[in-house]
């Protein structure tokens, strides 16, 4: 699989991207560029790293860049226990049991796009989790294993809003919507976390169908088939043994499960926030983590009853297998983590966002042409800046007073900004989770880059946006509640 587009290893693209970085903070800083925070009227100014005050900023910090990168504790420790759950048996059992010997490929497409979707439930869960277990699905029925990885991906990164159950991020973006409606139009209607679920919920079956559209129509004859290292056993039927201690398993994972929602609901719930809600409670906050755990600890389950653990030295080399994989990882999440962090201290993307957003406000046209202005305004920025709460947090003070002039309701300006802070996501490589991928995808062709990704993942951002402006077009104009 030669890729056409060719891009330096991972690890040089964010050294190069950093240096890029470096450099127009220089120059934005020389000719003084500068926004006001629409929130709370304080001037940001862009900060040049190559002033003495910048240097001294990033020999005291590159060290905790790095170990403070936000993605780097919950990948080693979801590696941890996807490492125990995959050597022990377990992940193996489950494909050999859910998908028997037809080895449909259909099915095992249509699960992983649906899982894919929805797991935004989890928050960031889905990158680390479903990728590498989407690869050996896909390989296993046949197709090729960095496929899985792309439709995985994709379905995470460009699904992120859409889903049937509420998920981490609804409720923050809706408390956004809530303070910048209330400051700047004084709106007392519908900006709860249920705003845009009506649409959201429908929005999942539209993307699941692009999605599998294109995978079918382009993703898999692009990859052709797969001509490296089988890592997939033939399929054998689940011997007595495999079936107790897959049940056994099973129970555990549920019991496991059980206590963690008592945790949570319960009178008990020490899991909520101080004010019993599960905005920033610890369960929103360490859910990857509760997720990872419990994978852990079902592959020991798995294990000790199967027999293929007899004592704890085969639990650490469960732990251990990822450790080449992560070996990868560190050296290219060290140069990512000095980029994000440069980007930070610069203030270069909020300033940009910020000034786009500005040129774009006085712009008057009628309400449905702005949404979708709105919606590509959105998935330009989302290619340089991708934290959703980050651009909300002030978009939302430009925008929603804005709109709220023309006549258009907080929920359905917060609808737009939402479809345009997804569809590019998969794209831009300022994702967290970018190197990640990128790791993923290096088990099974050495060779894969940035440039790599972007060859098979262009198509679907575009016919996501476009697919989802049409959808939110028709909805508005027929006049469609957005949400509860």
């Amino acid at each position: 699989m030669k890729s056409r587009w060719a891009f330096p290893h991972p690890a040089t693209m964010f050294l190069l991207l950093m240096l890029g970085v470096v450099f127009l903070s220089w120059i934005c800083d020389i000719y003084g560029m500068a926004v006001t925070l629409p929130q709370t009227g304080e001037e940001i100014r862009v900060q040049s790293l190559l002033s003495p005050e910048g240097i001294r900023w990033w020999l005291r910090n590159a060290i905790k860049n790095f170990t403070g990168f936000s993605p780097l504790g919950m990948v080693v420790i979801a590696m941890f226990g996807l490492g125990v759950a995959e050597h022990s048996g377990f992940i193996d059992v489950c494909i050999r049991r859910g998908i028997g010997e037809r080895r449909s490929q259909t099915k095992v497409m249509l699960c992983v796009i649906t899982l894919g979707l929805l797991s935004n439930v989890i928050g960031d869960g889905g990158y680390i989790l479903l990728l590498p277990i989407a690869a050996m699905l896909f390989q296993w029925v046949g197709l090729h294993p960095i496929a899985g990885i792309v439709a995985a991906y994709v379905s995470v990164a460009c699904g992120y809003s859409a889903n049937i159950i509420l998920s981490t991020v609804d409720p923050l973006l809706a408390h956004i919507t809530q303070e910048a409606a209330l400051a700047k139009t004084g709106y007392q209607g519908n900006a709860a976390s249920l705003c845009n679920y009506f649409f959201m919920s429908a929005s999942t079956f539209v993307l699941g169908a692009v999605i599998y559209g294109a995978t079918r129509r382009f993703l898999l004859p692009a990859l052709g088939e797969y001509k490296g290292r089988v890592t997939m056993e033939p399929y054998r039927p689940l011997s007595h043994k495999e079936r107790r201690a897959f049940w056994v398993a099973i129970v555990v994972a549920g019991l496991y499960v059980a206590l963690v929602l008592w945790l949570t609901f319960s009178p008990y719930a020490i899991l909520r926030g101080v004010n019993g809600g599960l905005m920033h409670s610890p369960f929103i906050a360490g859910i990857s983590f509760i997720l990872a755990v419990g994978i852990g600890i079902t592959g020991l389950a798995y294990g000790f009853s199967s027999g293929r653990y007899r004592s704890d030295k085969d639990v650490i080399e469960g732990l251990t297998r990822p450790v080449r994989l992560l070996a990868v990882y560190f050296v290219i999440a060290f140069f990512a983590a000095q980029m994000f962090a440069c980007l930070e201290y610069s203030h270069l993307d909020v300033c940009l966002a910020i000034f786009g957003a500005d040129m774009l406000g006085p712009f008057e046209t009628s309400p449905w042409l702005a949404l979708v202005c709105l919606i590509l305004f959105t998935a330009t920025v989302n290619l340089i800046m991708v934290s959703a709460t980050a651009k909300w947090t002030f978009m939302a003070f430009i925008f929603i007073p804005m709109f709220a002039r023309m006549g258009v309701s907080p929920d359905i300006t917060q609808c737009a900004f939402r479809i345009g802070d997804s569809a590019t996501n998969a794209i831009t490589p300022f994702m967290f989770y970018m190197p990640l991928v990128l790791v993923y995808m290096q088990q099974y062709d050495k060779r894969a880059t940035y440039g790599t990704l972007l060859r098979y993942t262009w198509r679907y951002s575009l016919f996501i946006l476009v697919a989802w402006t049409l959808f939110f077009t028709g909805w508005y104009v027929l006049g469609l509640p957005m949400g509860i």
